[in-house]
């Protein structure tokens, strides 16, 4: 089985220097993650203003400070676990500038948290490819993640 993974992030940022850094990351993450059966690695932005932005297929996983923390070896466990389980697409959720609506954040089915703190949409999108990234070079055994 082959797992295609999205993020789903809320506000405008086309052309930031911050989508730029994440698609850096998604590029990184698809290339490693091929042979690994990781199929695809995309990010795609929501309007919040429009009925439906939030819309996902598949397994969802919503981001959100109240969520379940995990450490990277965790998160690249549970990718792989998802992986193995048959699960054909994994869609992560960003909220933008107010958050995630109540109604996305109950169709998901797990909440993580990169933290307790609040982090900005912008920074949350890059930091979660970057952790994508992360997780894919652990289950390769590469030794970008220096545990």
């Amino acid at each position: 089985m082959s797992l295609s993974i999205e993020i789903i992030a809320g506000g405008r940022a086309k052309g930031s220097p911050e989508t730029a850094l994440a698609l850096g990351y998604l590029e990184r993450a698809r290339e490693a993650g091929r042979s690994l059966g990781f199929s695809s690695f995309a990010l795609r932005e929501a309007d919040e203003r429009k009925e439906g932005a939030f819309a996902f297929e598949g397994l969802g996983v919503a981001l959100d400070e109240r969520g379940r923390s995990l450490g990277s070896v965790a998160f690249a466990q549970t990718l792989a676990q998802w992986r193995d389980a048959g699960e054909p697409r994994v869609t992560f959720i960003i909220g933008g500038s107010d958050g995630l609506p109540e109604s996305v954040r109950g169709l998901a089915r797990t909440t993580i948290a990169l933290g307790v703190q609040t982090w900005p949409h912008l920074l949350v999108r890059t930091m979660l490819a970057e952790q994508l990234y992360r997780a894919v070079t652990i289950l390769a055994g590469h030794p970008y993640h220096r545990a």
